[in-house]
């Protein structure tokens, strides 16, 4: 009997004590470490908040004369007396995207359409049926506010948005 549990003891087996019966850890026996002391430095933040990001994005700066070099415009002062309303993003550019979808379906998406998004359907296919010579193939999504557009005109469709006051 000796010898079996002298071989249970090598081979790290207990026998006949069941775990956690009086055996405690090291670490349990010992109160928390005793870590220095420090100082909360006010003076220094200001470093910091130096290297924190802005929380909102500023306002464009004003310029002389628009589009700038980079081909951006600020909106008209007032909106204009429509429907619907297109909200820039929070960049400050008109939400207006080419996407493909399906590896080779070429899409222009206006997306942050608010009020009545049929009328700006109606109004983008009034619009386009010219340019194309038949009417272009449109897709409403009330619940996001997208309006989808088969084919790419996001150059015309910005253009035309700048036109009408957005």
């Amino acid at each position: 009997m000796a010898a079996a549990v002298f071989r249970a003891s090598l081979l790290g087996r207990r026998t006949g004590v069941l775990p956690g019966c009086g055996l405690r850890r090291l670490s349990q026996t010992q109160g928390p470490p005793d870590y220095p002391s420090f100082v909360e430095s006010v003076d220094e933040y200001q470093f910091v908040e130096r290297l924190l990001p802005p929380t909102s994005i500023p306002k464009p700066a004003k310029h002389e004369h628009y589009p700038t070099p980079s081909g951006w415009q600020p909106p008209r002062d007032g909106l204009p007396n429509l429907p619907y309303s297109v909200r820039r993003s929070r960049m400050h550019n008109l939400p207006v995207y080419t996407d493909i979808t399906h590896g080779n379906r070429q899409m222009t998406v206006i997306r942050k359409v608010e009020g009545d998004i049929w009328a700006l359907q109606k109004d983008v296919e009034d619009f386009l049926s010219p340019l194309l010579g038949k009417t272009p193939i449109t897709q409403v999504n009330e619940v996001t506010g997208t309006l989808r557009v088969k084919g790419y005109f996001d150059q015309q469709l910005k253009a035309w948005l700048l036109e009408r006051g957005f």
